[in-house]
């Protein structure tokens, strides 16, 4: 046995070296996963007659409900209906638009909990569970059901799903007589107690996808990542050929474990790159605006580009988080919109609230036109091929309701939805939709979501 000292140091210090190499490839692996999704094309590319495209989910929330005397169309359910005065900015994209009445969301209802009706709206709108009454750490919700999907489908992207809000970010707190802000500015939930925070910095969603920097300078970024990749891999295996002969049999055992996973990780980055990272030939947006709406578009560009790309299928856009007191200087108002929206009975408040009603359609009308002209790599438009949800958790803001919300189906789901139309539940479930839209996602085995009791006939 040698007793220098310093020559023992070394020796320590070179294992000490090697293993922290080691931890910091494993902790490498999450952000070197990019599953492959090999019948991509790539962007802009001509699409060939027998291309299938892939159907995309989004869901997009509104605080605070609606007018509901202003909501709905006129006319019997069918093809044959007038769009309201707060529908109306939809005609464009009328053909690709299921306007559904009688979905309840009864997990909202105040039961023994009392007040807190924006927070159980906002925390039960895409789970169906009733929320665990409590401002503290303890919140308990259920797993929404981007996030059911997303377990099956998301490998298919190189990001499962994409979370987004116009509004603050929040996890703690108290936000709504006794309720969590949790519950009010997280759309996604991941488990009952791991809501998935969302991304209010549209700069911030742009670098995620498609990485940072000019469109040049994302191409030499990413060749740089790759070729890092490369060179760490290298080394890991060259590191364990020179030390494999010094171990005994346990540890033999646990370096072929870990150089497994190193073939792995090397094997999902052969795949990743038969998907290159797409690079949109837009540039980075500057940050969060100073306007609401620019935000709201910007957001909303967002996710058409994510689609486009399919560097995911999957995503939700927070507009306002329930209970939402924000005012639309834009359009002349002044007050808070939670305030309008307990009007009391009293005309001009109402028509108020009308008026941002119609400010939010109006948002999604340029969203929902912005698909319908974006062509798909089948030679149909990006909202044909998928389902987007607008709506609210609650129905009445005066009355705080749960029942008959004002939900938005758009899209053809590729052709498997009969779009066009104004459908008529018969007071089911919201979760009943949800279901449905699982089924064409692609997502197998989910027989129930919340408080469902079946399938809803979309098509």
């Amino acid at each position: 046995m040698n007793s220098n000292p310093s020559l023992q140091r070394n020796r320590a210090a070179e294992r000490h070296l090697s293993l922290s190499r080691r931890n910091f490839l494993r902790g490498l692996g999450a952000c070197l996963a990019l599953p492959a999704f090999e019948s991509l094309q790539p962007l802009g590319a001509l699409a060939s007659p027998a291309a299938t495209a892939p159907v995309r989910m989004a869901f997009l929330y509104v605080p605070n409900g609606t007018i509901p005397s202003a909501w709905w169309p006129e006319g019997e359910a069918g093809k044959d209906f007038a769009l309201s005065r707060t529908l109306k900015p939809l005609e464009k994209v009328r053909h690709e638009l299921q306007v559904i009445a009688g979905l309840n969301d009864v997990s909202a209802d105040p039961g023994p909990d009392g007040a807190g009706d924006h927070a159980r709206a906002g925390g039960t709108f895409l789970t169906g569970v009733r929320i665990k009454k409590t401002n503290g750490s303890d919140i308990y919700a259920g797993v929404s059901i981007d996030q059911v999907v997303a377990q099956q489908i998301g490998h298919l992207t190189r990001f499962p799903s994409l979370e987004l809000t116009c509004d603050a970010v929040r996890k703690s707190g108290g936000c709504d007589s006794g309720y969590s802000c949790a519950y009010e500015y997280n759309m996604a939930w991941r488990s009952p107690t791991q809501p998935v925070s969302p991304e209010p910095n549209p700069r911030m969603v742009f670098e995620r996808l498609f990485g940072a920097g000019s469109r040049e300078q994302r191409v030499e970024n990413l060749k740089r990542r790759q070729a890092e990749q490369h060179s760490l891999l290298d080394f890991v295996r060259e590191d364990a050929d020179a030390v494999e002969r010094k171990l005994n049999g346990r540890d033999r055992q646990k370096l072929d474990q870990y150089l497994t996973g190193v073939r792995e990780i090397e094997k999902r980055i052969e795949q990743a790159e038969k998907m290159p990272v797409a690079n949109p030939t837009v540039d980075t947006p500057a940050g969060i605006p100073p306007n609401f709406d620019e935000h709201i578009q910007l957001m909303a560009d967002m996710m058409v580009l994510a689609f486009q790309t399919d560097t995911t299928r999957i995503a939700t856009l927070l507009f306002a988080g329930e209970g939402s007191n924000r005012t639309f200087t834009e359009i002349g108002l002044s007050e808070g919109h939670h305030n309008l929206t307990h009007h009391r009975n009293i005309q001009e408040s109402i028509d108020k609230v009308k008026e941002i009603d119609l400010w939010y359609v109006k948002q999604l009308a340029k969203f929902l036109e912005k698909m319908e002209q974006t062509k798909d790599i089948d030679g149909q438009s990006l909202l044909h091929n998928s389902m987007i949800v607008y709506g609210s958790g609650n129905a009445d803001g005066n009355r705080h309701t749960h029942s008959n919300l004002p939900i938005l189906l758009a899209g053809s789901g590729g052709g498997k939805l009969q779009a066009g139309r104004y459908l008529k539940a018969n007071s089911v479930p919201l979760t009943n939709l949800f279901l449905t839209m699982a089924d064409q996602m692609g997502a197998r085995g989910v027989e129930r979501h919340g408080d469902s009791t079946g399938r809803l006939n979309l098509g």
